[in-house]
């Protein structure tokens, strides 16, 4: 059965967070990339789940740890940035907090009633991570419905992230439900068949 996922779309970014639950009678709830501060949760948060260290999808962090003590988990690689984000992004009114779990990709945890296994989707940041449960992938800025991530950015390779949405479409069925870091829900089917940006991967089909 899928999770049941409640969307808060925060900020001028218009990121998505997403609050997880295994189903409608859980009080208890992931939280995935709260990018900016404010949201109304009103749930017991089991874990904080980071797709990657983006200031957009960071900024609220460092509040809901603490206001919930909730462990936060996410990438190696990127949790520096999160640890001491000024020096990353200058300006940028995000608190430092240290990770609470470090992953690489390929771990299975359980927390809160569901079962998610990590998927190490690089190209559009260094060490972004997906985060797949229960026929459901939070992909963060790897992929969106018709879109896929920027690669115009420090650190970022279109190669590789090609290379990473080819991944996603072996290793998961086509009706995964796919919710990004931006804009609406889709799937993994949908997306293989119809996003103009990966024409490359239907030709090598």
């Amino acid at each position: 059965m899928a999770p049941i996922v409640e969307t808060h779309t925060l900020g001028p970014t218009q990121t998505n967070c997403y609050v997880v639950r295994a189903d409608r009678s859980s009080a208890e709830a992931v939280v995935v990339d709260p990018g900016y501060e404010g949201a109304d949760l009103g749930l017991d948060i089991a874990a904080i789940l980071v797709t990657h260290s983006h200031w957009d999808h960071i900024g609220g962090i460092a509040a809901l740890a603490v206001a919930t003590g909730a462990p936060v988990y996410m990438p190696e690689r990127e949790a520096p940035v999160l640890e001491n984000p000024q020096a990353f992004y200058p300006g940028q009114p995000i608190r430092p907090y240290r990770a609470d779990v470090r992953l690489q990709g390929e771990e299975i945890f359980k927390v809160a009633g569901l079962t998610f296994e990590t998927l190490s989707v690089p190209g559009h940041s260094p060490g972004h991570l997906a985060y797949a449960t229960d026929g459901t992938l939070f992909s963060g800025d790897v992929l969106f419905a018709g879109g896929v991530g920027r690669t115009d950015l420090p650190f970022a390779d279109w190669d590789t992230l090609v290379e990473s949405i080819r991944m996603l479409f072996y290793r998961l069925p086509p009706e995964t439900i796919v919710y990004p870091g931006h804009g609406p829900q889709t799937t993994l089917g949908a997306e293989r068949e119809r996003n103009p940006f990966l024409a490359e991967l239907r030709a090598a089909r």
